[in-house]
């Protein structure tokens, strides 16, 4: 699927990977990773793994191959780096995904921005693929947590608020295998690639 301009991505239902390593809570643990692949012309195949651990534990990361092609700092530091953990939303049919973008700091390194007014959101990441993202049946930007205590203002695409930084997270339905992958490759792989130069920054 074309979501970016030239940037494609495919998901590879031939490889499945099996790995051993620690969950995002710090759990030892057994992985079966479905495989995704970004594709940009004249550029190194990415991959992205979609972790489904033994323990009920998931997440998404941008894999490090065995030999990593040549490429940019930046881009190369995001390889089994800032993945971003999959839970129970705020129903049991429901699973969350925190959105946070990143950016690259002064020494090339990838981080992540968790607090953003929902405006300094849209701006970072293009409020029209926000809008793409959650046209999804069951998708749903909202505040990451529930505080009752506190007076929240709304999270709304068409009057994105720029009064309160809060943290937002992205929900879908359980069976829906794409949106988070789709959404993680907007939060933590396109930034990279703007930065580094392989994305136009038209495209955000």
């Amino acid at each position: 699927m074309d979501f970016l301009h030239d940037l494609t991505l495919v998901r590879n239902d031939d490889t499945v990977t099996n790995k051993v390593g620690r969950t995002c809570t710090g759990e030892e643990s057994v992985a079966s990773a479905v495989e995704w692949e970004l594709l940009l012309p004249g550029r190194p195949r990415l991959t992205l793994h979609d972790n489904r651990w033994a323990n009920g534990e998931r997440d998404l990361v941008l894999h490090k191959p065995t030999v990593v092609p040549e490429m940019p700092a930046a881009l190369s530091k995001l390889h089994d780096r800032l993945r971003s953990g999959i839970t129970v939303g705020r129903r049991h049919e429901e699973r969350r995904l925190m959105v946070y973008p990143a950016y690259v700091d002064e020494r090339e390194r990838p981080r992540v921005k968790k607090s953003l007014t929902t405006a300094e959101l849209s701006s970072h990441l293009g409020l029209h693929h926000l809008r793409e993202l959650t046209a999804g049946e069951g998708v749903d930007l909202d505040h990451a947590f529930d505080r009752p205590h506190l007076d929240l203002p709304p999270v709304d695409l068409d009057d994105p608020q720029d009064e309160m930084r809060l943290q937002h997270a992205l929900f879908f339905p359980v069976e829906d295998d794409e949106t988070p992958v789709v959404a993680y490759a907007h939060f933590r792989v396109a930034p990279v690639l703007r930065h580094v130069g392989w994305l136009s920054p038209d495209d955000s």
